[in-house]
């Protein structure tokens, strides 16, 4: 071998090594560390987050196979890889833990890596001068103050200390209406006085980032909050009308929509408080695309399928239990969601009654009621809190009973208050439908069955059904107005359903099984109550068909014997009253009064139903308010 064959050997060997030595070097830089190039927009929320981002997608993508680690540091960088992934992919479904490790992975690349310190945060928002902050800004500053004091009440407590949630009047608008403006949160800025340390300042810049990187936007710290529910793109101009304005070019027009005079569709941003819809009108999602971005992330959980044109609403749950409500155009004009919050560790029958006279009643009938195994309907219009309510009155079942719920979407959560009791919650999916989960429930040994809400015909059937055969009794929320139309409406969900062709038999079975209605009431100040409790009492007809024709001589006696028959007939088959129904509580200026005396064939039947101790106090309870009734020994 001659000696320019060793030297060219030699030179393909040291570039090799040479190659193989920087593919190392470059995969542990994109581990570990990367140069920041520095300039005026360096420290800018929007050059921050695209570092973070790409850091983050640089981690989780990296080959650590490449890098020659040791055993031990590889099982635990690929620990750690596996840990991020399924962080930031639990983040998105509303998992407060996996939101809290990804803002501590950006909080040490910023401060680690990027070079933050308390001289260069300010660039991102000027914590330092006050006149510079926007209502946002500001809002984010109080909200984080408020939190690191009170937890997830921290917008409740804000809202109550500064009665934010009161009726007011704002400039343009001749009506008054719960907003909560800029102006309230600058004053409330000022008044508060905050003092921000370094990691006071970088917790803010760290959830600036997250929220429009892996969270919802605007309303990412508010949804973690325990507020009753928040909703975007249900207000303000949709962007095809904005695209049919700048088309017909009216001027003056267009300059109030550019210059956010005029509320876009993306500048809607609400929260339902303590039974009131307040409109956030210092807060936006900034544009169309961050609305629909937080649209199509917020109902993931637990892949319910595509949100599509073809499919244009989904309705799930998230990983903390709330309800989320999502639409999209052709079906909606907007990108819009609604996401409800159900607090069930305090829900409770308490709440309902206040500090209104009266309210030790209204507590002990609804404690009775179910008791007594009486089959309860909760009625009442949107957000007046009816689920809240049957969570309450859950409580009161006894231990023994085991309790099966029919559900849209999961809820109830009654479990996570109850986790020593026998539940066992289902709902319809796209392969099973609400039949199939009730015929399955008839087979789990279940005392108590749950409806969820009756709001469509099968379900109406499924609860006729069930209160009918499949359980002790039953108890279920509606949207009827008066105990009429509740009636009304399960008798024709009966009809639409094909259970029954005939009105009449359809009327008597609902009112068979319909027991009471306990009716709850939101007036325009947001205020909620029990406005009454109605008893549903099925009337027997007695009347019967008579022979006595026979025994009369003549024709004319006949016939009128004949005719009384006949109209015996036509009173049966037309007008005849199938219930009556009686308030047994109603609430009047502002107390709760026990008004008719439940029937005497329900306390029976009630009685029958509670243990030794609750029979004594309920003859109490009736006698205290009623009078004396005749005692039936139990069986």
């Amino acid at each position: 071998m001659t000696i320019f064959n060793i030297a060219l050997i030699l030179l393909v060997f040291v570039i090799g090594m040479l190659l193989l030595i920087f593919y190392i070097n470059k995969n542990k830089n994109a581990e570990v560390e990367n140069e920041v190039e520095q300039d005026d927009k360096t420290y800018t929320l929007e050059k921050m987050r695209e570092y973070v981002k790409k850091r983050l997608d640089e981690i989780t993508k990296v080959n650590l196979y490449d890098i020659g680690l040791s055993e031990e540091e590889l099982k635990r960088r690929k620990n750690k890889k596996y840990a991020l992934k399924k962080a930031l992919k639990g983040c998105t479904y509303g998992d407060i833990n996996d939101k809290k490790y990804v803002k501590e992975l950006i909080s040490d690349i910023l401060e680690k890596e990027y070079g933050i310190d308390e001289t260069n945060i300010s660039r991102a928002i000027p914590f330092d001068i006050p006149s510079l902050l926007s209502p946002q800004d500001k809002f984010d500053i109080l909200l984080y103050m408020y939190k690191k004091e009170f937890g997830y009440e921290a917008l409740t407590e804000l809202i109550r200390r500064y009665n934010l949630a009161s009726l007011k009047y704002i400039q343009g608008e001749t009506k008054p209406s719960y907003v909560i403006t800029a102006d309230e949160i600058s004053d409330i800025f000022e008044k508060e006085s905050v003092v921000l340390n370094f990691r006071d300042k970088l917790e803010i810049v760290v959830q600036r980032l997250y929220q429009h990187y892996k969270g919802y936007s605007s309303i990412d710290e508010i949804r973690d909050m325990n507020i009753d529910g928040v909703s975007g793109g249900v207000s303000g101009l949709p962007e095809s009308f904005l695209n049919q304005v700048a088309q017909s070019g009216t001027n003056d027009y267009i300059q109030q929509v550019t210059e956010h005079k005029v509320p876009r569709a993306c500048d809607s941003i609400w929260i339902f408080f303590e039974g009131k819809s307040i409109r956030l009108a210092f807060l936006s999602f900034g544009s169309e695309s961050e609305l629909k971005r937080v649209c199509q992330n917020i109902y993931k959980y637990n892949n319910p399928g595509q949100l599509s044109d073809t499919n244009g609403y989904k309705i799930n749950e998230m990983k903390d239990g709330s309800r989320v409500v999502v639409v999209r155009p052709s079906m909606s004009e907007t990108w819009a969601f609604f996401v409800r919050k159900f607090d069930v560790k305090r829900a409770t029958v308490e709440q309902w009654t206040g500090n209104m006279q009266g309210k030790e009643k209204a507590i002990d009938l609804l404690k009775y009621l179910v008791k007594g195994a009486r089959i309860v309907s909760i009625t009442g219009e949107q957000g007046c809190g009816k689920t809240t309510l049957l969570m309450g009155l859950i409580e009161n079942i006894y231990e023994t009973m085991n309790l099966r719920i029919t559900e849209t979407a999961f809820e109830l959560h009654l479990r996570k208050v109850y986790p020593t009791r026998n539940i066992l919650s289902m709902r319809e999916t796209d392969t099973i439908s609400g039949q199939e989960c009730l015929d399955v429930q008839k087979k789990t040994d279940g005392s108590v069955n749950i409806i969820g809400e009756v709001a469509t015909d099968p379900v109406a059937s499924w609860m006729i059904q069930s209160a009918q055969v499949a359980s002790k009794f039953t108890l279920f929320t509606h949207h009827a107005k008066t105990f009429p139309d509740l009636v009304t409406a399960l008798r024709n969900s009966m009809l639409r359903a094909g259970v029954f062709k005939n009105e009449k038999t359809a009327e008597e079975q609902v009112v068979q099984v319909l027991n009471f209605d306990i009716h709850l009431k939101k007036d325009f100040r947001g205020r909620r109550y029990i406005e009454r409790v109605t008893e549903c009492i099925p009337v027997k007809d007695t009347s019967e068909y008579n022979y006595d024709y026979r025994t009369e001589k003549n024709m004319d006696d006949k016939w009128v014997k004949f005719f009384d028959n006949a109209t015996t007939y036509f009173t049966k088959v037309t007008e005849q009253k199938l219930y009556v129904y009686q308030n047994v509580l109603e609430y009047v200026d502002g107390e709760y009064q026990l008004t008719n005396k439940i029937s005497d064939e329900n306390i029976k039947e009630m009685r029958q139903n509670m243990d030794e101790t609750d029979a004594i106090e309920f003859d109490k309870f009736i006698e205290e308010n009623w009078g004396k009734t005749v005692k039936t020994r139990k069986k």
